[in-house]
């Protein structure tokens, strides 16, 4: 038997919190003393120790770690939930350098006030293009938005293609716009196709007309930090005493695997100058 202080050091905790699992009922000792209250433990209850520290440290709450321990999970069971643990974890932690991201890129919007260039910014026209696209809806133009549905759009484009035997003749070209009730962004991801390629069953096509007068810029790296880019864009274009007509077009010219070398254009349409 330990006494309550060997029992912490060789379970690696405290004291305190093995009197707080024992007045909470989830740890309780083997043997408490009835006259001077000193609590003892036994070697086997390290393995309870173990499962309850284990399982704490992945999120469960104590609540739930009894409940886990009452009802006698076995070790696959209880593998089982580790596992699902596991990769609740690993979508948070996902989640949480997409966030990480963003918030730098907000960072990198503010460190650029008042450092505007103007030298990577032009003004051209854009030709129509023929696009194949599937398109769906997102909860905002925000990037934290637009990255969930835009991913998944292209990567079920290029399959519908493969499958229909349809090989795009150039970029990606993804473009938005207001969704008819109002509430969200329809973004419609789209790829050039060539001349006289027909639709097909599981994709649609789309004819993008010609802007006569864009303002470009190039954004290299992933799209996630693209908005000091864009605003960048957006503050030559407010500075140049032009108005924008709409939602940027992005041209994704490369996107190797490695999101950190992606080169993409964007193209605001500009309204026509006043008169």
């Amino acid at each position: 038997m330990f006494t309550i202080g060997d029992f912490a050091r060789h379970g690696r905790v405290s004291a305190r919190m093995l009197r707080h699992y024992d007045a909470i009922g989830l740890l309780r000792p083997e043997h408490t003393d009835p006259f001077t209250g000193y609590r003892y433990y036994s070697a086997a209850q390290l393995a309870t120790l173990n499962r309850v520290i284990a399982l704490k440290d992945l999120g469960f709450t104590l609540q739930q770690v009894r409940q886990i321990l009452e009802e006698k999970v076995t070790t696959e069971e209880l593998r089982g939930m580790l596992r699902l643990r596991e990769a609740e974890l690993r979508e948070a932690m996902t989640a949480a350098a997409t966030r990480l991201a963003q918030v730098e890129a907000r960072l990198r919007s503010i460190e650029s006030e008042g450092r505007m260039t103007t030298q990577d910014v032009m003004i051209k026209s854009t030709p129509a293009v023929r696009v194949a696209e599937l398109s769906a809806v997102a909860a905002s133009y925000a990037p934290e938005h637009i990255g969930p549905v835009i991913g998944p759009l292209y990567d079920e484009l290029f399959t519908r293609l493969k499958a229909a035997g349809v090989t795009p003749a150039g970029p990606g070209i993804a473009y938005y716009e207001d969704a008819p009730d109002g509430d969200g962004i329809v973004v419609h991801a789209g790829c050039v196709l060539l001349p006289g390629t027909r639709p097909g069953e599981d994709f649609e096509i789309a004819e993008l007309p010609a802007v006569e007068r864009a303002a470009t810029i190039v954004h290299r790296g992933p799209m996630d930090t693209v908005m000091p880019t864009e605003q960048n864009l957006a503050r030559w274009i407010d500075a140049g005493g032009h108005r924008s007509a709409g939602y940027a077009r992005e041209v994704y010219l490369e996107c190797p695997p490695d999101k950190e070398k992606w080169v993409t254009e964007l193209q605001v349409p500009l309204a026509p100058a006043a008169r």
